[in-house]
């Protein structure tokens, strides 16, 4: 069998198992139902608009679908909860990345997505966690995945919290420029936004 044939047939075997992991997050957490296909299909079109493909956009493609998978490790009464979180339950919540990581690395072919996973709440400036990484120390796929996270975030109603408009989430994306976000990313998904916001803004008003 070509290498290139059995290299495809294997990323089939991945996302079957990443759709299980999701699920089982989804079944825990109803906010994650569906954040992290959409968080998911932005990292994808981010990814190909910047010019990157083949196994290096698969992965961050697959990342992006496990990138909250270790919120299976949050306790059920911090991780439901339907109000703003307390400080310590605010440090239980951070943990997410590591755990995920943690359960990522279980599969060594994995480890390259778990990587992934465990930096995508990093920021530009250094500020995010569990690392402080800062700029481009930062994997790119995490960089990818934390806009593209914070997008779908601000732009879903929560329960102490109504969802941005898609052009009020904007103006906070550009405020966030190379502090929170990378610049280059920035200027990317500004030419996906009609396109995004046409795609789920009425989605979501439906769902």
């Amino acid at each position: 069998m070509p290498s290139w044939i059995y290299g495809r047939k294997l990323y089939g075997v991945y996302h079957d198992i990443i759709e299980c992991l999701t699920a089982a997050l989804e079944a825990r957490d109803p906010y994650c139902e569906d954040h992290s296909q959409r968080v998911a299909d932005m990292a994808l079109d981010l990814g190909r608009k910047i010019g990157l493909k083949g196994g290096e956009l698969e992965r961050i493609h697959m990342a992006a679908h496990l990138h909250d998978i270790g919120k299976i490790g949050v306790p059920d009464q911090i991780l439901r909860k339907p109000g703003y979180l307390l400080p310590h339950e605010w440090a239980v919540i951070k943990r997410h990345p590591e755990i995920g990581y943690k359960i990522l690395t279980k599969s060594r072919r994995l480890s390259s997505i778990a990587r992934l996973v465990l930096y995508h709440h990093e920021r530009w400036d250094g500020k995010g966690y569990p690392a402080g990484l800062k700029g481009e120390a930062i994997p790119l796929g995490s960089r990818i995945i934390a806009l593209c996270d914070a997008i779908d975030a601000m732009t879903s109603e929560r329960p102490y919290r109504p969802a941005l408009t898609w052009h009020h989430c904007w103006e906070e994306v550009v405020a966030n420029k190379a502090i929170q976000f990378d610049a280059v990313l920035v200027e990317a998904a500004e030419a996906l936004w009609p396109m995004w916001e046409n795609r789920w803004s009425l989605t979501k008003v439906r769902g």
